[in-house]
């Protein structure tokens, strides 16, 4: 059974010095370590950081969620915890979520537990229309290959346990997507139990999101193409 000293939180965090804080602060209310991974930002968040007594991983350059990920979940597995969860920098993953994910995987023994934004009737989640069908079916293929319901099969709220962990502190891409539903469909595929419970998002109150524009939508269908290609990357199968 997992406890929270067992699960590193995981924010991978790039220019979030207006938010970080705070959402470091919300971790520890919950009994969990957080691990910042500074993806490369120019402005304070490594410092703010710092000043709240988080461990920091500072990249020299950007690299992507997905790399910053990866250096996350490398340190997870060499500093023994059994399991992570990635957490946004910006504050939309409420942290009292934390434990239900802990708790999910503790009923269900999933290696992999999606906090999914459709799921939950207070979430303020509200993509557009263009952007749901893309979402919409990004989900199904990803549940064809979990065997399970996904309704989020984007969603970079997730906790992590191992086996699958080391595999991924490995081999986890670092293009858009590749960390979320790219990660999702392969783990399925492997054999691991992917599942999801339903989570609250908060409204972003600092800066301005990457996603939600005409390139994200064009980034989604190269990543589908790869994936039903059958040409995405590969994890050992759980035996």
């Amino acid at each position: 059974m997992l406890q929270a000293n067992d699960v590193l939180v995981v924010v991978p965090a790039f220019n979030e010095a207006a938010s970080i804080g705070q959402v470091i602060d919300g971790i520890r209310t919950h009994g969990f370590q957080v691990l910042v991974v500074d993806d490369g930002s120019t402005d304070e968040t490594p410092l703010v950081a710092r000043q709240r007594n988080a461990l920091v991983l500072s990249l020299p350059f950007n690299v992507g969620v997905g790399g910053a990920l990866r250096c996350g979940f490398r340190y997870a597995v060499e500093n023994g915890f059994s399991a992570v969860i990635q957490c946004d920098a910006d504050g939309q993953h409420l942290p009292s979520h934390l434990v239900d994910l802990v708790e999910a995987v503790n009923h269900t023994d999933a290696h992999m537990m999606i906090g999914s934004r459709f799921g939950s009737e207070k979430t303020t989640h509200d993509p557009s229309l263009l952007r749901r069908f893309a979402m919409l079916t990004l989900s199904k293929v990803a549940q064809h290959a979990t065997k399970h319901r996904i309704t989020d099969s984007t969603s970079g709220f997730r906790l992590i346990q191992q086996p699958l962990l080391g595999e991924l502190a490995t081999h986890l891409p670092a293009y858009y997507l590749g960390d979320t539903f790219e990660t999702v469909v392969v783990a399925g595929r492997a054999g691991y139990h992917v599942d999801e419970i339903g989570v609250a998002m908060a409204p972003r109150k600092h800066g301005t999101s990457s996603s939600g524009n005409f390139r994200s939508i064009v980034l989604i269908g190269k990543v589908l193409t790869t994936v039903l290609l059958g040409i995405h990357f590969r994890l050992r199968r759980l035996k």
